[in-house]
């Protein structure tokens, strides 16, 4: 039975109930400081068992995503090293809001397990709290579970309801016991069942959880019984997939073995064994999915754990021999085996794909500086023994890698790590920064010349001296025509990237030398690298040359940046003083800006802060700059942006009404930003919402393009732009009366044929079988015509097909007299399976689907044969 079966019929299971199925909810927890991710299937309905939230219904069952890897629930290190450790799962559960109780989760789930799933019961052991006599009676006395496969787990943690059976949300609040029910893969593995010395072995496995909130516990410790006592119950679906698929590991189920091969095609290993493949694999869902639900990659909070995952997976990448960027590329692998499940990860895709893909690049020097220096290491330090603190520092400070990165290595190989080492190199080096001279910059350009003089304020041009050049990172004298370089002057008005504004572009020319800059960087604080490539000639060190910024380039860049400035501005005005920058991108098409806020902007707030921003660019007031100590600056209103890293003294810049730090370039006068117009705007993490909005040319460009769509629309409806939204109105409601009159021909249409089909139908030992397709019908109507035929032939077994596009619908029905040795969901199966699908339902009525219209009137045919056999 395939992973996405499994959780169909769960799902349906429940439905048949009367549970609602409840999609699943963001990873990212809604109004829950308490979690930094959703890691179960309650967590979408905590406030509900606490009695501050009333829902529709009163029985629910979800396929919830959840992920552990970060915070209290974290089982990041053992993704990799053992079978069932995963960073993201699925949690299958059903739960009861005051409704059913032990009872009936005990016999939902034996008859999930044993009927619809068909797990041998011999196989099945359960364990209750040691003090729940109720729920043991009714494994014993109502399931049927002998009283040797039944255990009661005790108090084991040195007080009373302190137990692995015990459950508490909280040290407060609701709790209970719990009925664990564990499957037994058998005597050819080591184990033994829960609750004896060896139960940490791996032949009984737990595969569900079934939690009965029946108290609620006081800060005394006192259990009082709730009025409505609750069931919470959590299946994980790749642990239940291994077992109905007769494997021992999770990742031996066919959707983790899908992922490994696309793991395995991305990086090139032909051992599908091989354990990186595995955690490849489990990452890929993880990161895909926290990005779909709005986290980014980070240095805190949720981003960190995001950007720890994927840095994990490339560095098991790259341990396989691919040093370039491939994790994105197994989304769409990812998208092909879930997202019919789930719709918003296929719609994000080209989303999530880019984010890693420009994690990848990002990381990717990183990791393989880092890579060569810890080998090098770890080559001299023997297994079981420590890796020194200043190694590890050096790694982190030099080259940017993560010191929990390290420490994944390190464990693999046995190695020990020296952490409180590394805590006093990293109080040594924040005691020293400022008075740091050589030091060298992430990427590992090592210089410990003069410092560069920007001249970027006033200037666009200017003369500068060659101090240093670097090929591949390392040092060289001198640069040939047609070579990647980075470029060092002792002056320059090329801005590097900082605060977040683009670094600049142009070019450098010195006698016959031509050097194309496409980036300027920091290498340190002070000294500016210019990324390029030598067009023509050849550059030593200690040349001169002339720098030229690329003018338009810098322009539109800077009429986004001091936009910037005035948007944060209103949109405190607008949103509230709550409003502060969490990052922001600034480049010659567009500022991006993201900022704090827990809620989307409607567009009456969006156009109120154009309207102010528009208002100060008009105004046309001077740009101001001045360097003053920081403690004055903040106490003159000046607002100190996030990201930015601040000395004794600072940049203020006065931009209209606005007053903040920055060392970026900026416009003359506010009217130099021209037309500001907000673009888009959207969430990107809990609690974090992203504006983007251009200025000036790109401005005009987007209302002129978005007047030609205007007019083009205008036109194909024959109306005047300003009366369009009339005349769409009038056509949908135009469409909605087409829809319905078609629906009602299709549905008189079907039940025509009907009354022709009745006549067809074969009398086959008392009961009347009818196989037939119908064209031109849709599967509603298919549904409405098994039903009319059931009531004029009295006692039936009925399948009805339809084909559209390629796609083949199948209705089955069975009247009642017939249902007993007739199943409706076994018949529609036997046509599904010859015609590419599968299905099922309830024995009256079922539904399914295929993809093989060719192999139909076959699978038709047999339908009489097949009736037969059963009666």
């Amino acid at each position: 039975m395939k992973s996405a079966e499994i959780r169909q019929k769960f799902l349906q299971f429940f439905e048949s109930k009367g549970h609602a199925i409840v999609p699943s909810s963001s990873l990212v927890p809604a109004n829950d400081p308490t979690l930094l991710f959703t890691n179960s299937g309650m967590v979408q309905f905590k406030d509900v068992f606490l009695g501050n939230e009333v829902r529709p219904y009163k029985r629910a069952t979800s396929s919830q995503r959840s992920v552990r890897a970060g915070g209290k629930h974290n089982d990041l290190e053992n993704v990799g090293y053992t079978a069932r450790h995963h960073t993201f799962f699925e949690m299958l559960g059903n739960f009861s809001f005051g409704d059913y109780f032990k009872r009936d989760a005990i016999h939902y789930a034996w008859e999930l397990l044993t009927t619809v799933y068909k797990l041998p019961k011999e196989k099945l052991w359960v364990t209750v709290y040691q003090e729940d006599d109720e729920a043991y009676g009714i494994w014993q006395n109502e399931i049927g579970v002998p009283a040797e496969r039944i255990i009661r787990i005790g108090d084991n943690k040195g007080a009373r309801y302190a137990s692995d059976n015990f459950w508490q949300m909280a040290d407060t609040g609701p709790c209970g016991p719990c009925s664990e029910i564990f499957y037994d893969h058998g005597p050819g593995i080591w184990g033994g069942p829960p609750g004896s010395p060896e139960e940490d072995g791996d032949r009984y496995i737990e595969i569900w959880n079934l939690v009965f909130m029946q108290f609620d516990r006081d800060a005394a410790g006192t259990l009082t019984p709730l009025p409505k006592p609750c069931v919470d119950t959590g299946m994980g679906l790749e642990r239940i997939a291994a077992v109905l698929q007769h494997v021992h590991s999770n990742y031996e189920i066919d959707l983790f073995q899908n992922l490994i091969k696309a793991a395995a095609r991305e990086t090139g290993c032909t051992d599908l064994a091989n354990n990186s493949l595995k955690v490849i694999a489990d990452h890929i869902r993880a990161c895909s999915f926290l990005i779909v639900d709005g986290v980014i990659p980070g240095n805190e909070g949720r981003g960190y754990v995001l950007r720890r995952i994927i840095r994990r997976a490339l560095r098991h990448g790259y341990k396989l021999g691919q040093t370039k960027p491939f994790f994105y590329r197994i989304v769409k692998d990812l998208v092909a085996e879930m997202g019919e499940a789930y719709p918003e990860l296929a719609k994000a895709e080209t989303r999530v794909e880019q984010v890693l893909r420009q994690e990848e690049e990002r990381f990717g020097e990183t990791l393989e500086h880092g890579m060569k220096i810890l080998d090098g290491a770890l080559a001299a330090v023997e297994p079981g023994a420590e890796l020194d603190g200043e190694t590890l520092f050096n790694l982190y400070d030099t080259y940017g890698f993560p010191v929990d990165l390290t420490a994944d290595i390190c464990r693999e190989r046995n190695v020990e790590v020296d952490m409180a080492g590394f805590e006093t190199a990293m109080t040594r080096q924040r005691e020293q920064a400022r008075a740091a001279g050589k030091f060298k910059m992430a990427a590992g350009l090592s210089y410990d010349g003069a410092k560069t003089v920007f001249e970027g304020y006033t200037h666009l041009a200017a003369q500068g001296k060659v101090t240093a050049l670097y090929v591949d990172g390392a040092s060289v004298p001198r640069v040939e025509a047609g070579q990647a370089a980075v470029v060092v002057l002792d002056r320059t008005p090329f801005y590097a990237e900082s605060g977040g504004q683009v670094g600049d572009a142009g070019v450098l020319v010195g006698g016959a030398a031509r050097f194309d800059v496409e980036d300027t960087q920091k290498i340190q604080a002070d000294v500016y690298g210019h990324h390029g490539k030598l067009a023509e000639g050849a550059l030593a060190v200690g040349d001169t040359v002339d720098a030229q910024v690329d003018e338009v380039r810098r322009a539109r860049t800077m009429r986004n940046h001091s936009a910037t400035h005035l948007m944060h501005k209103a949109l405190r005005q607008v949103l509230g003083e709550h409003v502060q920058q969490k990052g922001s991108l600034v480049d010659p098409d567009k500022t991006r800006f993201d900022f704090a806020h827990d809620a989307p902007m409607n567009a009456e707030q969006v156009a109120w802060v154009e309207a102010i921003v528009n208002q100060e660019v008009l105004a046309n007031t001077p740009v101001q700059s001045q360097l003053m100590g920081y403690d004055d600056a903040v106490k003159g209103g000046a607002v100190a942006l996030f990201g930015e890293k601040y000395g004794d003294e600072v940049r203020v810049l006065d931009i209209g009404f606005s007053r903040e730090l920055c060392g970026g370039t900026h416009v003359a006068r506010t009217g130099d930003i021209g037309l500001f117009k907000i673009v888009a705007e959207g969430g990107v993490a809990a609690g974090v919402r992203r504006v983007e909005a251009i200025t000036g040319d790109n401005s005009l460009a987007f209302l002129q393009n978005l007047n030609a769509t205007l007019a083009a629309a205008a036109g194909a409806l024959k109306v005047q732009p300003g009366d369009l939204p009339a005349r769409i109105g009038q056509v949908q409601d135009q469409l909605k009366g087409l829809e319905k009159e078609i629906a009602q021909l299709k549905s008189k249409l079907a039940s025509s044929a009907g009354d022709d089909l009745a006549a067809s139908a074969i009398e086959v030992k008392g009961v009347k079988v009818l196989a037939a397709r119908l064209d031109g019908v849709d599967p509603k109507s298919l549904r409405e015509t098994v039903d009319q035929l059931k009531n004029k032939l009295k006692s039936a077994a009925i399948v009805l097909a339809a084909v559209d596009g390629g796609k083949v619908s199948l209705v089955a029905g069975v009247t009642s007299d017939a249902s007993g040795k007739v199943k409706a969901g076994e018949l529609v199966n036997f046509v599904a399976q010859q015609v590419g699908g599968k299905g099922g339902g309830r024995p009256d009525m079922a539904m399914a689907g295929g993809s093989d219209p060719a192999a139909l009137p076959q699978a038709l045919a047999g339908v009489q044969g097949w009736v037969e056999g059963r009666l």
